[in-house]
């Protein structure tokens, strides 16, 4: 990076992190320190749920997403507006009401301590190791930009963070929020238009969408449907992403602390509605827009030179075994197929648009040809390196041709999606840590200025477990899926367990505990066992645990002590 570049990255950086440590300097008890005094409008509401959802994952994954797959990825997100509106009727009256810090306290209150601590330690492991992977993914551009060891970089990027986390609470964490997502969009929104500013004389945003749906990346909407039936292991599709999207929506912002922490420091139930229903107006044209780029850059290098495979340094480590020959004739061969872009380049300023956009799809798929055989190749080299290079498309771009300055400005735009995410998980964790098991199992009544300091210690704990999980997170693939592949693995069961106590009041506590053991069983058996597409995992769990607590209650197991809450 140019020297303007790193006074772009720190000044943004440490603008927040002040900015942060300031808005946190009012938070003096728990109160403060995990809902904020519960006095958040609206807007600051809905600005800390999308902080908290989009991730650097979001911006490193997301436009490699719809660069290798084209833009159906958004179709995972077409059951959050639904899921908003079943929250909004039924969680979030509940929890407000019931005055509570974490959802899982509701558990007990409808359930026994046993179900309570059995949901809140799923959430409290599944939320870590997503944390793990949010932190990595930032880790990886300093490592790459710089040449630093990633373990390192993983170690510095989660104490930064940790800093402001623990100094103000979900209050430095709102705020925080705020300021970052105007950075974040403002430099996308330019990152954008230099990209289309960059295209060829004559290919506008119009053509570009054309180009890109002439090469199958503009498939918003495709059904799942084959000549053999519905494919069940499509992992995107309009029935996945209504169906699937909405058990995984309504099970991370109903029953995930991280969530369900940022709309408990509204000030009123009306508050927290409106934030979360703006939320599931907002989540789609913004995903759709982030995939969007994915797809100029694609279009940007079907008249350019693009990097045969875009992690450099898997490249760099390949040549130095045994396969450097076979990299070298790949390598060959992609130089011609440059040539060829050259010579398309001037037909197209000669206006042969036709002519040049039938030969665009021959020369891109023997440039997808070339990529694939290196990829298997990165493959069985076994070299120390991600077997694919999702997550560098676009921090590769960004490097090789945005301007000075703004490539500063983007990088930082990655560091603060990472911090607002990771933030707000620590500070779920600390609280359901606090509240769920150290107030249960080991001390009922501290006083506030014990509490106050267990729950800075229980950020710094868990945000040093977050960075050791983050140093073994170097071969999960494309970022943007195995984070949600993770959590796939667990919202369906505390989904159901939370639909159970909503909606199935004739089931008690000791029918719902085995249900929830025997969906996760369920869960963990269909994706280990089968390749059905991890979002209808959500389903699954929800399914399973209400069908499991259902026949639980006619086999008698809970026969008295059912107990109804609000």
């Amino acid at each position: 990076m140019a020297f303007i570049d790193w006074i772009v990255l720190l000044l943004t950086l440490l603008l927040v992190v002040l900015y942060g440590i300031h808005k946190g300097k009012a938070t003096k008890d728990i109160n403060g320190y995990y809902r904020s005094n519960r006095e958040l409008s609206w807007y600051m509401v809905m600005l800390s749920v999308v902080g908290t959802q989009t991730s650097a994952i979001t911006f490193l994954s997301g436009p490699g997403q719809a660069y290798t797959d084209g833009m159906r990825f958004v179709q995972y997100y077409f059951g959050l507006p639904l899921a908003m509106v079943v929250l909004s009727i039924t969680f979030i009256p509940i929890f407000t009401k019931l005055n509570i810090y974490t959802a899982y306290e509701y558990l007990e209150k409808r359930f026994d301590r046993r179900t309570r601590t059995f949901t809140a330690g799923v959430f409290l492991v599944s939320r870590a190791l997503s944390t793990g992977i949010s932190i990595y993914a930032p880790a990886i551009i300093m490592s790459s930009v710089l040449g630093w060891n990633i373990y390192l970089t993983n170690v510095i990027m989660g104490g930064i963070v940790i800093l402001y986390s623990i100094s103000g609470g979900a209050r430095a964490v709102a705020y925080t929020q705020q300021l970052q997502l105007i950075i974040i969009f403002a430099g996308l929104f330019f990152a954008a238009y230099l990209i289309l500013d960059m295209l060829p004389d004559g290919v506008g945003l119009t053509s570009a969408i054309d180009l890109g749906r002439d090469m199958g990346k503009m498939n918003i909407i495709t059904t799942g449907v084959t000549e053999h039936g519905f494919d069940w292991n499509d992992r995107f599709n309009i029935f996945s992403g209504l169906i699937g999207g909405f058990f995984l929506a309504l099970s991370y912002f109903g029953t995930d602390q991280s969530q369900v922490g940022r709309y408990l420091t509204a000030s009123s139930i009306k508050q927290s509605r409106i934030g979360l229903l703006m939320n599931g107006i907002v989540k789609i044209p913004m995903q759709f827009f982030i995939l969007m780029i994915g797809v100029l850059v694609f279009v940007y290098y079907l008249f350019h030179a693009s990097p045969l495979y875009f992690n450099q340094l898997a490249v760099d480590k390949l040549k130095q075994t045994s396969y450097r020959g076979q990299v070298l004739a790949i390598e060959k061969e992609h130089h011609q197929i440059t040539l060829e872009k050259e010579e398309l380049l001037n037909n197209w300023n000669q206006g042969q648009d036709n002519v040049v956009r039938n030969a665009l799809k021959k020369i891109n798929a023997k440039e997808e040809q070339l990529r694939t055989a290196l990829k298997q190749l990165v493959k069985q080299s076994g070299i120390s390196v991600e077997k694919t290079d999702t997550n560098y498309i676009f921090i590769r771009f960004v490097m090789d041709h945005m301007p000075k300055g703004l490539v500063g400005l983007l990088i930082a735009v990655i560091f603060l999606a990472a911090w607002g995410s990771i933030a707000a998980a620590l500070n779920s964790l600390s609280s359901s840590t606090l509240i769920d098991f150290h107030k249960q199992y080991i001390n009922a009544n501290p006083s506030e200025p014990e509490e106050f300091r267990l729950s800075r210690f229980y950020t710094l704990f868990w945000g040093v477990f977050c960075i050791i999980f983050a140093q073994f997170a170097t071969s999960l693939g494309s970022l943007i899926e195995a984070v949600n592949v993770l959590g796939s693995w667990f919202y369906g069961v505390m989904l159901g367990i939370f639909l159970v106590a909503f909606y199935l009041k004739r089931v008690g506590s000791t029918a719902v505990f085995y249900a929830a053991i025997l969906g996760e069983i369920v869960v963990i058996a269909m994706y280990a066992f089968t390749d059905i597409g991890w979002l209808w995992l959500n389903a699954i769990g929800a399914i399973a645990v209400l069908v499991f607590a259902y026949g639980g209650s006619i086999l008698g197991l809970d026969r008295k002590n059912i107990t109804e809450v609000v």
